[in-house]
């Protein structure tokens, strides 16, 4: 009986074991972040990386290439491979840089975080907005 319960208290701390292991993964494990913040959450990284997808009209495959071309829904995120991923790192820094010199700053919020200017601002679901 002692056995049994033993066993049972033993599985029980295992599984526990398990579940904090797998949670504590996902901290800083985006890689290739060079203007979002590194300890970002996936749900603030997928909601931002809609936002942009939508106020360009485009999908994930805009910016980001394949692992491999055989399986074009294979998308390596940390590649730089694309032309796009850095044009399109150029226009995180020009809102970033508008937001913050430009308009009120709440310097508890994170600059990358800010809402007035945003892709959409000029794109308007037009991957090349046309020159005004």
């Amino acid at each position: 009986m002692h056995y049994k319960k033993l066993l049972v208290l033993l599985l029980i701390a295992f599984t526990v074991g398990v579940s904090i292991a797998a949670t504590s993964q996902g901290k800083g494990r985006h890689k290739n972040l060079q203007i979002l913040p590194k300890d970002i959450s996936d749900e603030k990284l997928d909601s931002i990386m809609h936002t942009y997808s939508k106020a360009l009209g485009v999908t994930c495959n805009f910016c980001h290439v394949p692992y491999d071309q055989k399986y074009p829904d294979s998308l390596d995120y940390a590649s730089d491979a694309s032309t796009m991923k850095a044009e399109a790192r150029k226009m995180m820094r020009l809102t970033i840089e508008l937001n913050k010199n430009y308009f009120y700053y709440d310097s508890l919020e994170r600059p990358e975080f800010l809402r007035v200017v945003t892709c959409i601002t000029c794109h308007r679901g037009d991957p090349f907005p046309a020159d005004q």
